[in-house]
């Protein structure tokens, strides 16, 4: 939505400040909504056969002021929905600031993707599109910024914000308190980039490479004790927790021997190679995912003692994890009004995670090997979602599938291949998606044998630009399921739109 309102603010004058948009969309199926017509959508979005919503939006884009070295944004986003988790939804309220090229925002506002294509992709590993966006407070410098000295060559660009998240309600009636979910967490995400190149000066080649990290921690923890029962934990509290969210250090709650970090630590290494030519571009990217320290560096120490020195670090010795989990994409767009303007494929796996063996040396067994990564699930917090959708890639089976009342990701160990293609003509606008994978479950709950899965969808939409139309769009997509990850469902949905900038009051 916010990115639909930008569009006209790219083509107002600076005297424009409002802009508003409102959404009308319908979705009927057999079986569960299609992946497609269900994921990616910020969390906007239901698995009910029957579903929709009346949205309502209004603006004030900080590029209003893009010829001021200050800026000044809000926005407010409304639904009334019908076969969602709640009828009423305040999807986006935030306000954020402009100094230079440092914003700072605060609420609840959907940002998109860093170095993936957001109407194409599959999604990112780990700051997706895919979930209800979580009330932060975000420091950020959202365009690239040239360093100074570097004659243009060398950008950067990056953010740090701290949140918490609103779905206690959502996890207490999916478990009916009985499973273990969480109430209050807080959550942290920060993200850096770097970029050389100087497209602007006709020089075609470009790189892009980032770090993301998030983290879920404080709040409290409903978890599963030995005995059975439902056991409370306490997160860490004050300041301090927020630091170790950050560094990140610190422990979980009943870790003695073996600690980690504080809260579910994950992020992904991030990577584009551009070339530019005057009427094309081709990209490739890559997106290496992990869930603790040692996937993270694919690094792991193992010169540990034995006896009385079990837990001292007494030899210069390493283990190495394999490089297998990544998506690796490659992305070719066309600059021009195009039948055909991006097309995109993409590869992910996701099946090692560190290897299957989770085991921390002892005082008989010196050595140390750290598998069984469970990604996107975590012992305490439980696991990478909000409002039962994965935070990050949506191939991820989120926990809104699950029917035994679990929060948790079924499905994190798989192989998959997407395809996707958009482009148009005048008013009309295309897009196509498509997804081939194979699953194999959980390392702890393996399925008995692989399952398979393809999605697809097909969508187009007409953008009425003259006569009392001006400004409506409407839009129609029909899409499937057929497999055993997701299950056999067949589904269409519509969409009529309208976004438009008040008018102004005139002056004299």
């Amino acid at each position: 939505m916010t990115t639909l309102l930008a569009c006209f603010a790219m083509g107002s004058t600076a005297q424009t400040d409002l802009f508003y948009s409102m959404e009308m969309q319908g979705s009927l199926s057999q079986g569960r909504t299609p992946l497609w017509l269900n994921a990616n959508k910020h969390g906007l979005s239901s698995l009910e056969e029957a579903n929709g919503y009346l949205r309502t939006a209004v603006e004030r884009p900080l590029s209003t002021d893009s010829i001021k070295r200050w800026g000044l944004g809000y926005g407010a986003d409304i639904i009334a929905a019908m076969g969602y988790d709640s009828h009423f939804l305040v999807q986006q309220a935030y306000v954020e600031a402009r100094w230079l090229h440092g914003v700072l925002s605060v609420g609840s506002k959907e940002q998109p993707m860093e170095l993936k294509n957001n109407r194409l992709s599959s999604g990112s590993q780990t700051l997706g599109i895919n979930a209800r966006p979580v009330p932060q407070v975000r420091l950020s410098m959202p365009q690239y910024w040239n360093v100074p000295g570097t004659n243009g060559w060398l950008h950067l660009k990056g953010h740090v914000a701290y949140g918490i998240a609103t779905d206690n309600r959502w996890q207490k009636d999916f478990t009916n308190g009985e499973q273990p979910h969480t109430e209050n967490v807080r959550y942290h995400t920060k993200a850096g980039y770097l970029k050389v190149g100087k497209e602007e000066y006709y020089y075609p080649l470009s790189f892009e490479a980032g770090l993301e990290m998030a983290s879920l921690f404080g709040g409290k923890c409903h978890a599963r004790s030995d005995d059975g029962s439902i056991i409370t934990y306490e997160g860490e509290k004050g300041l301090m927790a927020y630091w170790h969210a950050f560094k990140p250090d610190g422990h979980d709650a009943g870790e003695e021997t073996y600690q980690n970090v504080a809260g579910d630590l994950l992020g992904s290494w991030v990577a584009r190679v551009n070339y530019d030519e005057d009427t094309w571009r081709l990209s490739l990217y890559v997106d290496k995912f992990f869930e603790d320290h040692s996937a993270m560096f694919q690094l792991d120490y193992d010169g540990y003692g034995s006896g009385e020195e079990w837990t001292e670090k007494k030899k210069n010795r390493y283990l190495i994890y394999n490089f297998k989990d990544m998506m690796l994409g490659v992305e070719l767009a066309f600059k021009y009004d195009y039948l055909v303007r991006h097309v995109l494929l993409e590869y992910i796996y996701t099946k090692y995670q560190s290897g299957p063996i989770y085991h921390d040396h002892t005082v008989n067994i010196p050595d140390h090997v750290g598998g069984d990564d469970n990604f996107y699930n975590h012992h305490l917090y439980r696991g990478w979602q909000h409002w039962g959708q994965v935070m990050g890639n949506p191939l991820f089976r989120s926990p809104a599938y699950n029917d035994d009342q679990t929060v948790m990701v079924k499905d994190n160990r798989f192989k998959a291949l997407h395809f996707g293609i958009d482009g148009g003509s005048g008013p009309l606008d295309y897009r196509l998606m498509a997804t081939c994978q194979e699953g194999v479950g959980t390392y702890q709950d393996p399925y008995h044998h692989s399952h398979h899965n393809v999605s697809a969808m097909a969508e187009a939409s007409w953008h009425f630009t003259t006569g009392t139309l001006r400004g409506w769009s409407l839009k129609g997509a029909c899409a499937m399921d057929l497999g055993g990850i997701l299950g056999n469902n067949y589904g269409v949905q519509m969409t009529i739109a309208r976004q438009g900038i008040f008018p102004q009051k005139s002056r004299k």
